[in-house]
């Protein structure tokens, strides 16, 4: 495996497309940008194939049923056009993801692709309320760790990286970085999801990064505003930034954000950072079992 990996975070926006060929020439421009600038990791935002959406024209678009199974109908044609871009530029891409019907109701599915092709792919696994109450969007089965030459990569889609134990369980698998593409309407939803990210690089001692949704879609059923600013986030250690960002855009401004991080600082920092919340995160357990005292104010 390579030692220093550049990642690109993209703030993306939302784009109408007249036919495919349009949607494959955007996305052939921003890989082919990031690739140009040196990225090897590329990661896109959920829902970011919410924009195949409008390839069955605007009734289908403005129609959340029609919306989802439009863009899921078009998402082996992205798949593939991904793929064929990763090899061509020898880069990892962590698609938009989007949702993709394995029963009567669609999972949100983020497909990872390297320069060998498909990887595989996540599903999400905790739903937010609008996905649980709207959309009805299914929990995946599990987590998957990728094992890549540029390193031992876990996904948490938005919400799910605001929950530790699935971060955790794919670090103490190997995990070195995390991904966490997002797709929030409100700055507080973004927030929510950057303060997650950040929390795990935290507590992991690892490499987080947000690529969110921006701008304005109103003719995306579902998708309508979407806020938020790329991010790469570290650990708060010795040898890092202190307040753990070594790389965030402009609040809703489209487009790519790089940092360069290297995986023996992570390793170093795990054996002999200034804390190691990674190697004493079972110390946890152990106190859980101690009684827990209430004092009542008088």
């Amino acid at each position: 495996m390579t030692d220093t990996v550049t990642i690109a975070a993209a703030a993306y926006p939302l784009d109408w497309f007249a036919d495919f060929d349009a949607f494959a020439t955007k996305t052939s421009r921003w890989v082919g940008e990031a690739a140009e600038n040196g990225a090897q990791l590329l990661v896109f935002p959920e829902y970011g194939a919410m924009e195949l959406a409008s390839l069955g024209g605007k009734a289908v678009a403005g129609d959340l049923e029609g919306a989802l199974s439009e863009a899921a109908r078009h998402r082996p044609a992205a798949d593939t056009l991904l793929a064929r871009l990763a090899v061509e530029h020898g880069v990892h891409i962590l698609g938009g993801s989007g949702p993709v019907f394995t029963s009567d109701r669609p999972v949100n599915r983020a497909t990872f692709f390297g320069p060998g092709g498909v990887l595989g792919h996540q599903d999400k696994q905790i739903m937010v309320r609008f996905e649980r109450e709207d959309w009805g969007v299914l929990p995946g089965a599990g987590l998957t760790l990728f094992e890549t030459d540029i390193g031992r990569i876990g996904i948490v889609i938005c919400y799910d990286s605001e929950f530790p134990l699935l971060a955790r369980q794919l670090t103490e698998a190997g995990a070195e970085i995390l991904l966490a593409p997002s797709a929030t309407e409100t700055w507080a939803g973004y927030n929510r999801v950057r303060i997650g990210a950040m929390a795990r690089a935290l507590e992991n001692q690892c490499i987080t990064v947000q690529a969110p949704l921006v701008g304005q879609s109103q003719w995306c059923a579902g998708c309508e505003e979407n806020t938020g600013r790329a991010g790469i986030y570290g650990p708060p250690d010795r040898g890092w930034p202190a307040e753990g960002v070594l790389a965030e855009s402009e609040r809703d401004a489209p487009g790519w954000t790089y940092a360069t991080i290297s995986r023996q600082k992570i390793a170093h920092t795990r054996a002999d950072g200034g804390v190691l919340n990674f190697n004493h995160w079972k110390e946890q357990e152990p106190r859980l079992s101690l009684p827990l005292k209430v004092v009542r104010a008088t």
